[in-house]
């Protein structure tokens, strides 16, 4: 008697329809010199997540925390009633990667273009992710339709999979800045050594900032941020 006959699945993709949501800060009027496009982290939402970053605005200058479009709730249903429990984003997981991926770069183009009339021809384009999204905002730049004056990661590095030395060349011609806490627990002196020793093989230029801190948003970096930020785009 044979045992039982192997199943193997077939996986197949259909494109639908999502509706995104994202929010901004900033006075309701066009014509902005520059735009801050805001990634939260892992179990974040961009309504609270924004709200860290309202000293880097102005009435120049527009903030845009676009949201992760997979929610979750961030404790189990054994903790608290559905009603009650705090419900978080993530950007994508490692299932079915590539196609979050492109799924959210598709989100970030079509939002960057929703947002295209309200700033000033020359307007310069910023980009920032925040520990998770750190790696949304450097595929982004690197494979999206955006031309973003600067890029800043903070309280993460480049994603690993980044192929900075015969990949996409938009890392060359975009100033990246990388912004840590001297205690963030994610990111080790090891690591960014060796992240530096890679954008160095790739000749990637960057600029580091350090902060007294762990994985948080420091106000007191802002300062350091905001020339860039009211500057032309390229």
């Amino acid at each position: 008697m044979s045992g039982p006959r192997a199943v193997h699945p077939h996986v197949h993709h259909v494109r639908v329809q999502r509706t995104a949501r994202y929010y901004t800060l900033g006075a309701e009027r066009g014509g902005f010199a520059a735009v801050w496009f805001l990634l939260h982290g892992y179990g974040q939402l961009a309504g609270e997540f924004i709200r860290y970053f309202a000293d880097l605005g102005g009435d120049d200058v527009l903030l845009v925390a676009p949201e992760a479009m997979n929610r979750f709730y961030l404790v189990s249903p054994s903790k608290a009633p559905a009603a009650e429990r705090p419900v978080g984003a993530t950007w994508m997981t490692r299932e079915d990667r590539e196609s979050e991926v492109a799924d959210y770069v598709e989100y970030l183009d079509a939002l960057a273009e929703e947002i295209a009339p309200m700033l000033a021809p020359d307007a310069a384009i910023n980009v920032l992710g925040f520990s998770q999204g750190t790696a949304t905002a450097t595929r982004w730049v690197t494979h999206g339709r955006v031309r973003a004056a600067r890029l800043v990661v903070w309280g993460g590095l480049l994603p690993p999979d980044s192929d900075l030395t015969h990949g996409h060349s938009a890392l060359r011609h975009v100033p990246l800045t990388i912004v840590l806490g001297t205690r963030d627990q994610y990111v080790n002196e090891d690591m960014l050594t060796a992240e530096l020793a890679r954008l160095d093989a790739a000749g990637i230029p960057r600029e580091i900032i350090r902060f007294d801190g762990g994985h948080a948003i420091s106000r007191g970096v802002f300062a350091e941020l905001v020339p860039v930020s009211r500057g032309g785009g390229r």
